[in-house]
């Protein structure tokens, strides 16, 4: 489970809306969860504009835990997310439940330290082959609000602009250059935020009531795992894959006329609509007739 906070701006006197300073804007600051291998939604949480980045995080972790056990038991669970949900609540549940975690680290004097060996072989390097440097390399490390030692992965990198180190706590076993690549694989959420706020307008939440503005979420989110789900039968079929808001275009922004029958609904559609292939693709693959 990937997850990641992204900012919603807002509007006149909404609750819950305050100023960030991050943003530097009155937002309210919802937390995504997605399947990071997939990218389906897995749940959506309104919180308000002062919440910091990990604020109900692990709460929200155990809400899906549970449902996630009682569907498959046996059902190997794993946690990845930027330095924002660094928190040792976060760490010790995952630990508790047996749930792998690979966590970004906020930069420090000691992690500096740590990598500093490193860092000054990257720079050598640099310096004698005038390329980039990327190394990277592991080590036990302890914060003060830690109660034990763990391991953190580090990269130390060197490049015509300066040099740059970033760290990472986790649980797995990979190799150092390994996990943190798949650690920075993160970064793709952050397309399908985009896809969730821009696609589908999943930052419109405009009621003045906060709990009214969770709903309209919920409602986006439901919208985008139905979209999510069309777009995936289209793409095993063979067809290309789509943004969302192209496949809303082809898919609902057409004529038609809905019948209801007694034991049915029949949905009545031009023959010769731009979008006439892509439903004929998904009749055929939820196994239903298209006429």
């Amino acid at each position: 489970m990937d997850f990641d906070a992204t900012d919603d701006p807002t509007h006149g006197e909404q609750q819950g809306s305050f100023y960030h300073g991050y943003y530097r804007r009155h937002i309210y600051h919802p937390l995504l969860v997605f399947d990071g291998e997939s990218g389906h939604l897995m749940g959506a949480l309104l919180r308000a504009g002062n919440t910091h980045t990990s604020n109900s995080a692990v709460a929200f972790l155990k809400r899906l835990v549970i449902r996630l056990r009682q569907r498959w038991p046996e059902v190997e669970i794993e946690v990845r997310a930027d330095a924002g949900f660094a928190v040792p609540a976060l760490y010790g549940y995952c630990e508790a439940e047996g749930i792998i975690f690979t966590v970004g680290l906020i930069t420090n004097p000691r992690l500096q330290e740590i990598a500093a060996d490193l860092l000054a072989q990257a720079k050598e390097s640099h310096e004698t082959e005038g390329e980039k440097a990327r190394l990277f390399s592991e080590d036990l490390y302890k914060a003060g609000s830690w109660e034990r030692e763990r391991g953190v992965i580090y990269k130390a990198e060197a490049l015509e602009k300066g040099t740059n180190t970033r760290f990472v706590v986790s649980t797995r076993t990979d190799e150092p250059k390994e996990l943190y690549e798949w650690y920075a694989g993160r970064g793709e959420s952050e397309n399908w935020i985009k896809g969730f706020k821009v696609h589908l307008k999943a930052d419109r939440l405009s009621c003045h009531r906060f709990i009214a503005n969770q709903f309209r979420l919920l409602l986006h989110a439901a919208a985008y795992w139905l979209l999510d789900t069309l777009r995936r039968k289209l793409v095993a079929s063979g067809a290309r894959r789509m943004q969302l808001d192209t496949l809303r275009l082809i898919l609902i922004k057409i004529g038609g006329r809905v019948r209801e029958l007694f034991t049915k609904v029949r949905l009545y559609l031009a023959t010769g609509h731009p979008g006439q292939p892509s439903w004929h693709a998904l009749s055929l693959a939820f196994g239903s007739v298209y006429e």
